[in-house]
């Protein structure tokens, strides 16, 4: 193939791979080097616009299947004599988002393409909530899966990825807490797919979390180094060796996302960084305290690193208002603890110790206006039964008896009717 000389100036565009993971269709563009880019959409029909500044479609660069995908097809064609434009004729319309990737460990520069499904609003028809003085909402927990996608994180003997390790204890923690009347989990990634550091620290923020929980089993360069470990922010630099290094480590996912300040846009540059600076000092008390739950409820089970939280400048960790804590479910380098890590069984017993420590730090300290609060205090709670529920199901789900909710509802029998309010005991 013979190249312009606007060609052997730009950037290639080498491969187009494409994959369906939770919710989520990913694109990806492999590079020749570093491009600009503008992403946006056009409608009737609808289409996701992609232009690249100085690139070019190498005549290698297949276009991937797209089958099971909302992209209908992909078309390519030049740009302004020096740019390409991408365009994706979608069957659907989806939430579109994109960011670069530098190169890295042998990976050569990326973009990448995010489609998320547009969600369905949710409606419930079974917890109503106090409305008017938010008194029984949830504690909101965002669970973070370490790693992801193109990053698999450490590997351990046998190829065992932390990507994948974490993802499945994170699963489960979410499961735990969804199942404990009065939580939330959100996940902040459902599938194997990269999620940048900032984005997912954000991401807690835009969810208004009462707690974000980074859930990783890392590595350090001596294979001996063993136990599980807590860290939360620290804002002099790391408390140990092993910390420095796992924090170094863990920020360089930033060479595949890049870093964003938080905005306050009505504020000058000097106070922006005095108000940041006292927001992150509030929380972090908050988040030593919860790591400290945490820590002793996984020492029933694991050995402990070190006994106590530790801290380092994790950027995942650096929201100024959501108590944040990283959490170490073992070093995967190890060969035990990666031969424990590789068990569902495990896995399982470790997501529990983790929400047990979660649990017991908001039961200790519960937020203003949650249902934790509200039940500390006595008070019940109004459920409306909905089609399908059973008094012994309602029993199970709020950990009390059915015997309980039949006296403290006046209830002859267990019969029930969709529709009907009942009030469930605090305890």
């Amino acid at each position: 193939m013979v190249l312009t000389v606007a060609q052997a100036q730009a950037a290639a565009v080498d491969g187009f791979r494409l994959w369906r993971e939770a919710g989520n269709t990913r694109l990806v563009l492999d590079l020749s080097g570093p491009v600009e880019h503008r992403l946006f959409e056009l409608k009737n029909p609808y289409r996701v616009v992609i232009d690249i500044d100085n690139a070019y479609r190498a005549g290698a660069a297949t276009l991937p299947s797209l089958s099971k995908s909302p992209i209908g097809s992909i078309r390519t064609a030049k740009r302004n004599e020096t740019g390409l434009r991408v365009v994706l004729d979608m069957n659907s319309e989806v939430m579109p988002r994109s960011f670069s990737l530098r190169s890295n460990a042998g990976k050569p520069d990326r973009l990448v393409i995010d489609l998320l499904d547009e969600a369905a609003p949710t409606v419930k028809t079974a917890e109503i909530l106090n409305t008017s003085s938010n008194s029984q909402r949830d504690i909101i927990v965002v669970v973070d899966a370490g790693h992801g996608g193109e990053d698999p994180g450490s590997i351990g003997p046998r190829n065992l990825y932390e990507k994948d390790v974490v993802l499945a204890i994170s699963r489960e923690l979410a499961r735990r807490i969804n199942a404990e009347p009065g939580f939330k989990a959100v996940l902040s990634r459902q599938g194997d797919y990269f999620v940048p550091l900032v984005t997912r620290r954000d991401f807690a923020r835009e969810q208004r979390a009462d707690l974000f929980v980074s859930i990783h089993a890392d590595a350090f360069h001596k294979p001996h180094a063993r136990g599980a470990s807590v860290f939360a922010l620290s804002f002099s630099g790391a408390s140990s060796e092993t910390a420095r290094f796992l924090a170094a480590k863990e920020n360089q996912a930033d060479l595949l996302g890049g870093m964003t300040d938080i905005v306050l846009d009505d504020k000058s540059p000097d106070v922006k960084s005095v108000l940041v600076d006292l927001f992150m000092k509030a929380t972090l008390q908050s988040s030593l305290d919860v790591g400290d739950h945490v820590l002793k409820s996984m020492g029933r089970i694991a050995a402990l690193h070190k006994d106590h939280v530790e801290q380092a400048g994790f950027v995942v960790l650096k929201s100024p208002d959501v108590p944040s804590i990283l959490v170490e479910t073992g070093f995967i380098s190890n060969p035990g603890e990666a031969k424990r890590l590789a068990t569902p069984a495990f896995r399982k017993k470790m997501a529990g110790q983790i929400f047990t420590g979660i649990k017991s730090y908001f039961y200790d300290t519960p937020p203003v206006g949650t249902y934790v609060a509200w039940r500390k205090q006595g008070g019940d709670r109004d459920y409306v039964i909905a089609s399908g529920d059973t008094l012994s199901e309602i029993a199970k789900k709020h950990n009390i008896s059915v015997s309980a909710i039949r006296a403290h509802n006046g209830l002859k029998s267990d019969k029930i009717r969709v529709g009907q309010r009942i009030k469930i005991p605090a305890s």
